[in-house]
């Protein structure tokens, strides 16, 4: 419906003076005897009339209000929980559900069905699968809640058994609708053993020993026993029986073994199923260890014991990867033995020093190729030295001279995800021993940390790191870090900032550049069942520059040797592959494509886990349910009461919404009012013509 007023923004008694004002227009032009008939004169002067009145009637600039009136009819969604846990008593409700939706839609409503995994269910409801791994209730709803927002969805029915292992609870949503539950499945407590939990290191070495640890409850099953089996590739690695004194009971077995092959390990862990049990889902659980040939290994060249050494070691150490060797300079350095391996990274504390005591070592070990190298500065430095072996900063002082400094993070550092305010502490910590003298920046460094020399704010470089060069450099100015980590944690009862930032620091230098001219890699290495794997694809050519438009075979191959192959075009808006559909296990990957008349290829590996999280809980939330209904104004009803909500919901039918939009606008920008003012002026002035007279 479509409502229209025109709005005076004067008096309207102005109106009679435009009609005046054209009257009188057309009487002084058509008053003297006219060489035509007077019907003629009449209506000449008519039209004059009202061509100058309806000009002198828009000078006025009137309003033109339009109301729009739109009827919003009510609108009724129907959430269905097509999770795997409602598999066995979801699929008995559908055929009343579907009755529910055709009276709801008989009597006028609306009526849409959504499911986890669509928005716009279009199909027959009986027709509908129970078989998404994951249940989110929040999701559901607030997809609902977004899809008709503004709109008039009165009423959302929820077919669920109130079993959400995923998101928020629902019923800390806030929905400007009335939800109705309908509850199904059981709320009595099943007789059922399940592998509740499996804790596991993802990362083991190759021959050594680990453990698995599985988290075993039972309920119902007083008095008997069951035996737990650590499997791999289909042979039982070990065995263990568990007795349940209790009818609700909880067992944790743990497993020692190891790996003699690299890669990802796949193992399983399996409850034997006893007699009664509602369901043996739950017996099985998949393990992924990544097993690796070798650590990063860190030789840390020291001019003489200090309690830097330990600081750092002990951050390096945080990380399980790193394989970190100490050596502290005697009096005579050549006189000792040294690790003859072949390191990732050399940490130089006081290295070169003023007495050159340890030179011709580290001379050795920086010969030997481009391992990158973090100096560590003190008073005994040889900052000359030091100038020439690293890339990231020339130091200029005096032997023997120094400074205490305290750190401040450079917030326009952006190589590393770093804190700036867990890193604003830095600034409350006890001071470095640095080297007096001018520090200048190298092509292509970075500062991190500023110096702080009491409360004055330099922009002196305290911590800087270059990985531009041939050898990745990173330079601490300053002694004395130990002290950061103790007064951070008497400050926090914590020691995160300062380990995370040398640990990023560390990683960043001793990370291998990769210069592969083609890359295929998934986003992740580990997906859930039902989730799609995205590869990034990325082609060079010689001065690394991206180029696109090549055509790449992609081989996906599963646990069971089974190859799938796909091939998609390398695109400059699209350099993403997506596939679905593959099942649990370790997954290895090899793409391939011709570059320069050559065949490139990387291979690689991801793991597709079944987290089974719908066999974990069998008991059906009815509480849940009744809380939701509750505080949205709705109902809460089982599955043999469809029938009963039907006749509430037509009984209590939400009202049409009238939606009213409302457009001001001056009434002379109408178009056709300028057509009817060029229609007046043609009638007049072309009648005139044809009569003789202009």
């Amino acid at each position: 419906m479509l409502l229209t007023e025109i709005i005076f923004q004067t008096s309207p008694w102005y109106i009679g003076f435009c009609l005046l004002l054209g009257a009188a227009y057309a009487f002084f032009l058509y008053q003297p005897k006219p060489v035509w008939s007077k019907l003629l004169n009449t209506g000449l002067a008519i039209l004059r009339g009202a061509l100058v009145s309806i000009i002198a009637f828009l000078l006025l600039n009137p309003l033109l209000r339009s109301i729009q009136t739109l009827v919003d009819k009510p609108k009724v969604v129907i959430a269905i929980d097509n999770s795997e846990s409602m598999a066995n008593d979801g699929p008995k409700t559908l055929t009343a559900l579907a009755t529910l939706r055709e009276a709801l839609a008989d009597d006028g409503l609306e009526v849409a069905v959504q499911t986890l995994n669509s928005e716009n269910y279009q199909d027959e409801l009986p027709k509908l699968k129970f078989d998404r791994t994951t249940t989110n209730l929040s999701d559901l709803l607030n997809n609902a809640k977004s899809n008709y927002e503004g709109r008039n969805l009165t009423d959302v029915v929820l077919l669920t058994d109130g079993i959400s292992n995923q998101g928020l609870a629902p019923t800390y949503g806030n929905f400007p609708f009335r939800i109705h539950s309908i509850g199904v499945g059981d709320t009595l407590p099943k007789r059922d053993v399940s592998i509740k939990a499996v804790s596991a290191n993802k990362i083991a070495y190759l021959g050594n020993q680990f453990p698995i640890q599985a988290d075993i409850v039972a309920s119902g099953f007083q008095g008997q026993t069951a035996t737990v089996s650590l499997r791999q590739n289909g042979s039982t690695i070990s065995t263990q029986r568990i007795a349940f004194g209790q009818k609700e009971d909880f067992k944790q077995v743990t497993f020692q073994t190891s790996s003699t092959q690299k890669g990802v390990q796949h193992y399983t862990l399996d409850v034997e199923p006893l007699k009664g049990e509602f369901t043996t889902r739950n017996n099985h659980r998949d393990v992924y260890i990544d097993i690796i040939d070798g650590k990063e290994k860190v030789l840390m060249l020291a001019l003489a014991t200090h309690p830097d050494i330990k600081a750092i070691r002990t951050i390096l150490e945080k990380n399980l990867n790193y394989e970190v060797d100490v050596k502290i300079f005697g009096i005579n350095p050549a006189a000792e033995t040294f690790p003859d391996k072949k390191y990732d990274l050399i940490i130089l504390h006081q290295l070169p020093d003023l007495f050159n005591i340890g030179g011709d070592i580290v001379q050795r070990f920086l010969q030997r190729d481009n391992t990158p190298v973090f100096f560590i500065l003190g008073s005994q430095s040889n900052t000359s030295k030091v100038s020439q072996l690293n890339s990231a900063v020339t130091v200029v002082s005096n032997p023997g001279q120094i400074d205490k400094v305290s750190g401040r993070f450079n917030p326009n550092f952006k190589l590393l995800n770093l804190d700036a305010d867990k890193l604003s502490i830095l600034e409350k910590m006890p001071p470095l021993t640095v080297p007096f003298g001018e520090y200048r920046l190298m092509p292509g460094s970075e500062t991190i940390l500023f110096q702080n020399v009491g409360n004055l704010r330099t922009n002196k470089p305290l911590l800087i790191l270059n990985t531009g060069g041939a050898r990745k450099s990173a330079v601490l100015a300053g002694e004395g870090i130990w002290q950061w980590r103790l007064e951070e944690y008497a400050l926090t009862d914590k020691q995160e900032a300062v380990d995370e930032l040398l640990q990023k620091v560390i990683q960043l230098i001793s990370v291998k550049e990769d210069k592969r001219k083609f890359r295929v890699y998934p986003l992740a290495n580990e997906y859930n069942v039902g989730d799609k794997v995205t590869f990034e694809t990325e082609v060079y050519n010689d001065i690394y520059e991206k180029i696109y438009g090549q055509s790449i075979r992609l081989e996906i191959t599963d646990e069971k040797g089974k190859v799938q192959p796909y091939t998609y075009t390398n695109g400059e808006g699209n350099s993403r592959f997506e596939l679905s559909g593959l099942r649990q296990g370790v997954h290895q990957f090899k793409a391939t494509t011709s570059l320069n008349n050559k065949i490139e290829s990387v291979t690689g590996q991801f793991i597709v886990r079944d987290l089974a999280l719908e066999s974990l809980t069998n008991t059906a939330d009815y509480g849940m349910l009744r809380a939701l209904a509750q505080q949205s104004g709705g109902q809460f009803v089982k599955a043999n009461q469809i029938e009963q909500l039907k006749d509430y919901l037509l009984k209590n039918k939400a009202v049409d919404r009238l939606d009213s939009t409302e457009d001001l606008s001056e009434l002379i920008q109408n178009k056709w009012l300028f057509f009817l003012l060029l229609l007046l002026a043609t009638l007049e002035w072309g009648t005139r013509k044809y009569q003789g007279s202009y």
